[in-house]
């Protein structure tokens, strides 16, 4: 049985929290205050264009790009929605459940359903990436603990990561048992062992919710926000924290009794599961995940038996390539190039996780010649995707030994998130970002303070980095100050590379 922990890296304006295996880092994701994502959020949006011929609407959301709605995504009549939005249905009627329209096999045109200027509550389905605003949808979804909501989709699924058909059987049996008032569920993967207590408790919760957002947009002028998804750390234990995480460590005080408490709600019998990192190293260094975050921003990925991987990211796809490297093997040609591709499957299946990679991807295995070791190769790679939480599709090696596949995209990468375009080689290659780096000092100051004596601390650092500690992070700056009790000086040196910094005692 894999071994699973959950290390919570909680600071001034960044939240860090890595999923290990087996104590192998797999997940990583990164929260900042300037960029928190707006997956989940619901907002009373306003279409400020359609457009007939890509089949879609521009809707104001209150943000500086407008967020992109395709017309798979309306309702198929709007005549209920508009009553809910207008007021037409009471109060009373909310209360007691309204049934809502399903989607659509066949749409009607974009122009049929939206006009300028009128208001719909959407929900964001994928973060704003690269130039491209958010994408909503207003089929909302609401997640519980166990189950998924689906207001205006009147049916039951299950997640296909819950193999076990009696099992499958015995859930869609209790939860068709539900009151639901003509609305859909979607039976999650925690939901596995669980009984109608629980589930009855997620509805009740999760129908209050949405009659609560349909309400606040009887009042609310558009664009504004409905519903907020919960913090990252309480997303983490609503999503991840199940009986099969060992343990969940967190750096931060106020951040453990948060959790504490949600989960003494929640999950009582597992709160003790909860631990306070009190160490003085730092907590991604002690679990050696700080190390494998920067090797994840790099293109060359080692085999441990001596093959690598090169991953690219562009705008277009992602491309895999595999490598024997310095692995030569002991047998045949064949059985090397088959060794080294069915490694390549664990760790690349990682690697698409911890960088969160998606969209397009196109692995080039080796090239073998017998069909039985591509089958092989190709079984080995679905196996390993089971695990990742994202939607993915495989299609068949090609005859020159390429996979495409696909993975859903909700969110930047890891390295669209830490990095960005280098101004030293005009954007060919990639450097981190001066809020990367700035954060990096801020973990760099904790280091030192703790071991050294001297009243004065001095950070040597790129001209751009020191402008950005003295502005933007200004309030991180003085906050470590009040808490080491030093002052921190800045000296901005442009002999420095953007990335290297110095922080010493004076």
């Amino acid at each position: 049985m894999t071994s699973k922990k959950i290390i919570i890296n909680a600071e001034l304006g960044e939240t860090r929290i890595a999923i290990m295996e087996d104590d192998v880092l797999v997940e990583l994701y990164v929260a900042r205050r300037e960029n928190e994502t707006l997956v989940g959020n619901v907002y009373k949006s306003r279409v400020t264009r359609v457009l007939p011929g890509m089949q879609a609407a521009f809707v104001d959301i209150g943000l500086e790009r407008d967020a992109f709605l395709y017309v798979s995504d309306v309702y198929d009549t709007m005549d209920e929605y508009e009553r809910l939005l207008t007021g037409e249905v009471s109060k009373e009627q909310l209360r007691d459940g309204v049934v809502h329209k399903s989607r659509p096999k066949h749409p009607l045109p974009i122009e049929q359903l939206l006009a300028l200027g009128q208001t719909i509550v959407v929900q964001v389905s994928k973060d704003p990436i690269g130039a491209k605003g958010a994408r909503v949808t207003s089929f909302i979804s609401l997640a519980g603990r166990h189950l998924v909501l689906q207001p205006s989709v009147p049916h039951l699924a299950i997640s296909r990561r819950i193999e076990d058909e009696n099992e499958r059987e015995r859930l869609k049996k209790v939860v068709s048992l539900l009151e639901l008032g003509g609305m859909g569920l979607i039976i999650r993967t925690l939901a596995v062992g669980k009984g109608e207590e629980e589930f009855r408790s997620d509805v009740q919760f999760l129908t209050n919710l949405w009659r609560n957002i349909l309400l606040k947009s009887e009042t609310t002028p558009a664009p504004s926000l409905l519903y907020k998804e919960p913090d990252p750390i309480l997303r983490t234990i609503r999503d991840f924290f199940t009986p099969d995480v060992e343990r969940m460590v967190i750096d931060s005080e106020e951040a453990y009794q948060q959790c504490v408490e949600y989960v003494d709600n929640m999950l009582p019998g597992l709160a003790h599961r909860i631990k306070l990192f009190v160490k003085d190293t730092p907590i991604f260094d002690e679990y050696g995940i700080e190390s494998e975050t920067q090797r994840a921003l790099r293109p060359k990925v080692w085999l441990r038996s001596g093959g690598f991987l090169v991953v690219d990211q562009t705008e277009a796809l992602v491309t895999i390539d595999v490598n024997t490297g310095k692995y030569v093997g002991q047998d045949s040609l064949e059985k090397t190039l088959l060794e080294i591709n069915l490694e390549a499957t664990r760790e690349l299946t990682r690697q698409l996780r911890l960088r969160d990679l998606g969209g397009i991807i196109i692995i080039d295995f080796i090239d073998m010649e017998i069909e039985e070791n591509k089958e092989r190769v190709l079984e080995a790679l679905a196996t390993e995707l089971k695990k990742d939480r994202s939607k993915t599709t495989i299609n068949e090696i090609s005859s020159l030994g390429l996979v495409e596949m696909t993975r859903k995209r909700v969110r930047e990468s890891l390295e669209r998130m830490l990095c960005e375009k280098c101004p030293l080689c005009d954007g060919v290659g990639r450097i981190k970002s001066r809020v990367t780096v700035c954060y990096d000092v801020q973990r760099e100051i904790r280091r030192v303070a703790e071991y050294s004596a001297h009243k004065e601390l001095l950070v040597r650092a790129h001209p751009s980095v020191a402008q950005t500690l003295q502005t933007k992070m200004k309030d991180i700056i003085v906050e470590l100050e009040k808490t080491f009790h030093r002052r921190v000086l800045i000296k901005a040196d442009p002999a420095l590379h953007p990335e290297r910094f110095d922080v010493v005692g004076i």
